[in-house]
This record gives structure tokens, sequence and C-alpha cells, in this order.
């Protein structure tokens, strides 16, 4: 697995594609929405996958892959997450 250069934000990540978290800017959201998000597995160096996007085509809230595990996430947090596309 190789990371390239082509870097988003998670909230405009295209659907059913990994991705590698590049970097995250714990600094747009509360320390309690951080720990919340480090609990669930969300670090720099994991591998993520939008999984859905909110109803009627919102980006609110969006479902990840993260590991094994699905969460939920707001697209506000979204923009503060960088990720990189994965060549295998």
């Amino acid at each position: 697995m190789r990371v390239t250069n082509i870097s988003q934000t998670l909230d405009q990540w295209p659907l059913k594609q990994t991705a590698i978290v590049t970097a995250i800017n714990w600094s747009n959201m509360s320390d309690a929405e951080g720990a919340r998000l480090r609990a669930l597995g969300l670090e720099e160096g994991v591998s993520v996958e939008r999984l859905h996007k909110g109803i009627f085509g919102l980006n609110d809230p969006m479902a990840l892959k993260v590991g094994r595990m699905k969460i939920a996430v707001r697209r506000a947090h979204a923009l503060a997450i960088t990720v990189e596309a994965v060549s295998e």
C-alpha cells in the first residue's frame, strides 16, 4: 500500500474509495469531540472509507469505515480531516 500525493478533505472524498488520514486539525473541534473521534480510532495514518452521505444527498452526517468499524461523523469534523489516495 502506497499513499499518493492527491489529498482532499474527507467531506469531499468520493464514496466507496479507501484513503489514508494524513492530517487532522484538532483545533477545529472541541476537546470532547476530538476525544470521541480518537476513541473511535480516527487518527493520522488510519485507513478510512466514506460509505454513505446523509439523507437527501446532504453530507451531514456521513458514515465512515475506520478499520473494521463503521462510525458517523459530522461534516464539520470531516472538513478538519485531510486524506490521501491509496494505490496498491
